[in-house]
């Protein structure tokens, strides 16, 4: 998978990388939210695992930045943070988290986390392509193909 890295310690940017790289994910990393943005823009990665406490753009915001674009690729977010507690994981769900990891982190954990990522995203991946084989319409029931629209209850 392609992995986004935005954390401003180096040493734990570092680490995360390596072991992630040992795992043969595509890794990206930035120091900051801001660069996490940008990067985020231009590469498009399938992971993004972020710091909450960052500066310029800290990791919840960067969450909701990542919610609020319309492309139609998901991406997976977690949040990797100091801060414990339910109070801490339940702000971090509502910003749009996936998943919510506590410093320090159990890479065994972590990557456990990541098959799950990948889990999901293959069945968004399916049912995207099932939406663009097949359109139906949610109000009158009716499919749509290329050809026209032909009502559900007409047979073959």
């Amino acid at each position: 998978m392609k992995i986004l890295i935005a954390e401003d310690d180096a040493v734990s940017r570092f680490v995360l990388a390596t072991k992630l790289q040992s795992l043969n994910h595509e890794v990206m990393t930035a120091d900051d939210g801001r660069q996490g943005w940008e990067k985020y823009l231009a590469e498009v990665p399938d992971v993004v695992i972020t710091d909450w406490m960052m500066p310029q753009i800290d990791g919840l915001e960067l969450t909701r930045m990542i919610r609020a674009d319309a492309r139609p690729v998901y991406a997976y977010v977690i949040i990797l943070t100091a801060l414990g507690g339910k109070g801490s994981y339940l702000e971090g769900m509502s910003a749009g988290a996936d998943d919510f990891i506590t410093k320090p982190f159990d890479f065994q954990a972590l990557n456990a986390r990541l098959h799950v990522a990948e889990r999901i995203l293959a069945l968004q991946t399916e049912v995207s392509q099932l939406r663009s084989l097949t359109a139906i319409c949610p109000e009158c029931g009716r499919v749509r193909n290329g050809e026209g629209v032909i009502d559900k209850t007409t047979s073959a």
